[in-house]
């Protein structure tokens, strides 16, 4: 008898209106977004007091989101990154918000980001590959005189300008370990950059903004055993923590009179803000219904510090833009999730389950189950290891899953060692063990799926992009056995050859995850399940854009030539679909609907 389950139009899933990186303007009165509302993405500017919107960008922003955007000082301007194809190779452009006119800024070979105006409004901080690996650059507003402000061989990820304009605060190494993360300051003109704050060799030392005055950085540390919110004193070098050892939260941002810090805490898969009166420590957790503030920025301060902006969703809630006053403790909400025809009872909560992987080590998960499964019957099911690897699976909806329950799936989203979210040690364990242990979790993970009496233990797929694609590629040739059917979206296969077609920053991330190429060679190669190709006995499809430029496209065809040299058949024993004009994923509609359509038309066939 074939399972029953309630099902929605796909199509109208994917093309429900979504929103990305909202960012408070400076004054606090706007937020500005990026959104498909018209159909296409475009940027939006919404006024927080009066509720009212309006789209400012008519089709000069990327049509597929890589990356946030900025404000100039006075909410005039907004300063976005922009690509071609989905390759990140990323110019600066400024947007004028009364009249939509777009003009470029920067025009270079690499990627761009842009990080902050300055305090006078004359000048841009941005970091860049221009010259090579991740650095400060400052450049006029119209792109003249723009000069290198660091010269680091490791990434700056991070960077904030001082109130008085004169120096910029930054993140970044000159540590030999690559772990290693620091805080700098640089005079905004250049010069020689100074370290201003180390938590120890190997702690991760973060900067997020300057107080008002001048006289503090808001910061962020790793040092304790989690990450915890803090405010580095300039002339004392010493740190206020904030917040209970042992509760992971990081700071955001600090109120525009300086009398309260923004963090957000991060436990059970679940992120919820708490703000901190600075001169007391007092806490006060916001009290947002059951869910989870969706990325670690978004969620800042507004209204003049009457409010905060967040974007929230939950496992069955879309999106939702609140304002919550800190007044009165109510949530306003500013751009309310669409659903169409769906209704969403019809989407499915997740379960917090534990399962213990091959050495002990508790695993947490979010278990979803088809409302629907007829009792005594088994469903397929499918395991979703999630990319990064330092990321995690959280209690926001997530509309892959709900896609694949709605199709009559169990899946089993699991934050597997090396996930953020548990503390230090356990993000830190899958360091120079890619393919290892943390296969072993995802495949403790499997049988623990294979043991409900609702799943069907010969039906089983690993489905992942990103890191998750390159534990799926993993999966299917480390452990063969115990797969059905595998999906690997934008995957690593061989790390060598990806190591070598990758930007600096990108080197340094992977030599900071599985050590040095040369030195630790061995295990780069057996960790590259490209070498492993001819194990496979699952039916597996390679989906893989052409300008992704995290993992090149040559990692998927790397795959498909050595599974063809392994007397593999396309189309019998693995099904190769390269996606045109996409890079790294996409938030496009047609190109999202072309993913969830591939996806599900593969798993309908072969589980």
């Amino acid at each position: 008898m074939e399972t029953t389950v309630t099902r929605f139009p796909l199509e109208e899933l994917v093309k429900l209106p979504s929103f990305y990186y909202p960012v408070v303007s400076w004054d606090g009165t706007q937020v500005a977004y990026y959104s498909d509302q018209s159909g296409r993405m475009e940027i939006w500017v919404q006024d927080l007091e009066s509720g009212a919107a309006k789209q400012v960008s008519r089709g000069q922003v990327p049509a597929a989101i890589h990356g946030s955007f900025i404000w100039d000082r006075a909410g005039t301007t907004i300063i976005f990154p922009r690509d071609e194809g989905g390759n990140e190779q990323h110019d600066l452009w400024s947007l004028d918000i009364a009249s939509g006119e777009a003009q470029r800024i920067t025009d270079a070979p690499g990627q761009e980001i842009p990080v902050e105006v300055s305090p006078d409004d004359s000048e841009i901080a941005f970091i860049s590959t221009r010259n090579g690996q991740l650095n400060l650059f400052v450049t006029k507003r119209d792109g003249s005189d723009t000069r290198q402000v660091t010269f680091f061989d490791n990434p700056v990820w991070s960077a904030v300008w001082s109130p008085d304009g004169r120096q910029i605060a930054f993140t970044s190494n000159e540590s030999p370990d690559p772990h290693n993360v620091d805080i700098f300051l640089v005079s905004a003109a250049g010069g020689e950059a100074r370290r201003i704050y180390s938590d120890g060799e190997g702690t991760q030392d973060e900067v997020i903004a300057w107080s008002p005055d001048g006289a503090s950085l808001v910061i962020n540390s790793d040092a304790s055993g989690v990450n915890r919110a803090g405010l580095l004193d300039l002339e004392s070098g010493s740190v206020r923590w904030f917040g209970a050892e042992g509760i992971e939260e990081t700071a955001t941002g600090i109120s525009r009179n300086g009398r309260l810090m923004l963090a957000l805490r991060n436990r059970e898969a679940s992120m919820r803000p708490v703000v901190y009166d600075i001169a007391n420590g007092a806490e006060r957790v916001l009290s947002l219904p059951s869910g989870t503030v969706q990325m670690p920025l978004d969620a800042a301060f507004g209204l003049d510090d009457r409010a905060i902006v967040v974007r929230y969703s939950s496992d069955t809630e879309r999106p939702a833009l609140l304002r919550y006053d800190l007044e009165s403790s109510e949530g306003r909400v500013l751009l309310a999730p669409e659903y169409g025809s769906i209704d969403p009872a019809v989407f499915v909560p997740a379960e917090d389950v534990y399962y213990p992987s091959f050495d002990g080590l508790r695993i947490h998960a979010l278990l979803y189950r088809p409302h629907d499964i007829p009792e005594g019957e088994r469903a397929p099911a499918v395991v979703m290891p999630h990319g990064g690897p330092t990321w995690q699976y959280f209690h926001g909806f997530d509309p892959y899953v709900q896609f694949l329950v709605n199709d009559g799936y169990v899946v089993l989203a699991p934050n597997v060692r090396g996930s953020t979210g548990y503390g230090v040690e356990f993000r830190d364990m899958a360091r120079h063990d890619w393919g290892g242990a943390d296969l072993q979790d995802i495949v403790a993970g499997r049988d623990y799926l294979a043991a409900l009496p609702f799943v069907d233990p010969d039906r089983i797929a690993v489905f992942g992009g990103s890191y998750g694609g390159f534990m799926t590629y993993i999966a299917v040739t480390k452990a063969p056995e115990k797969w059905k059917a595998g999906v690997a979206w934008v995957g690593v296969s061989d790390l060598p050859a990806m190591y070598e077609e990758s930007m600096p920053h990108y080197k340094h991330f992977l030599e900071e995850q599985m050590g040095s190429p040369t030195e630790n060679a061995a295990l780069w190669r057996d960790r590259s399940a490209a070498n492993f190709a001819d194990r496979t006995t699952a039916k597996l499809l390679i989906v893989h854009g052409i300008n992704d430029p995290r993992c090149p496209i040559s990692q998927a065809r790397i795959f498909r030539d050595r599974l063809l040299a392994a007397g593999k058949q396309e189309g019998r024993d693995f099904e190769y679909v390269e996606l045109g004009e996409e890079g790294h994923g996409s938030t496009d509609r047609e190109q999202r609907l072309r993913a969830f359509r591939l996806v599900g038309d593969f798993l309908g066939r072969n589980l």
